[in-house]
């Protein structure tokens, strides 16, 4: 049986992908999460900067990635924390494992959120649940809370 290399199908994967099933799925899930997570941070910051008539965040700013950095952990922290009650034992002994896993903080964040999107069926209704109200928030205050003389000297 010859394979067209122009048919794809599910058998197939990338050989630098994970081999088991269940790491590839991790995988995927990490990588999904990363994207949203990537897409919720910076589109608050947008429409942060637009509501104060701020320029952009640019790419090449290192204030602007810093604040894009500390928003990601914020919104990755105030997901789990929604989410964590609504965990059985079983469910918190993986969070907590994740947690401890080696790597940084934002590798461990993310590992936590794997988690929680494999052991909640719901997970990702919540996540644009907490999506819409962390944006709506941020916005309001103008994403990092800063002082008048702040605002008024175009320091964010």
């Amino acid at each position: 049986m010859m394979h067209d290399p122009h048919f794809g199908t599910s058998l197939r994967r990338d050989p630098s992908q994970p081999g088991g099933l269940s790491a590839r799925i991790d995988a995927q899930l990490r990588e999904r999460l990363e994207e949203a997570v990537d897409f919720v941070c910076l589109d608050a910051l947008v429409q942060c900067r637009r509501a104060f008539a701020q320029p952009p965040p640019s790419a090449d700013n290192p204030r602007d990635r810093e604040e894009f950095t500390r928003s990601v952990r914020t919104f990755l922290e105030r997901t789990k924390a929604a989410l964590l009650p609504d965990l059985g034992e079983r469910s918190r002994a993986k969070v907590a494992a994740a947690e401890a896993a080696p790597g940084d903080e934002d590798a461990r964040l993310i590992g936590v959120h794997v988690v929680l999107a494999r052991e909640l069926p719901d997970y990702w209704q919540r996540f644009e649940t907490t999506r819409a109200a962390y944006t709506a928030e941020q916005v309001a205050s103008g994403g990092e809370r800063r002082g008048m003389l702040g605002r008024l000297l175009g320091r964010g």
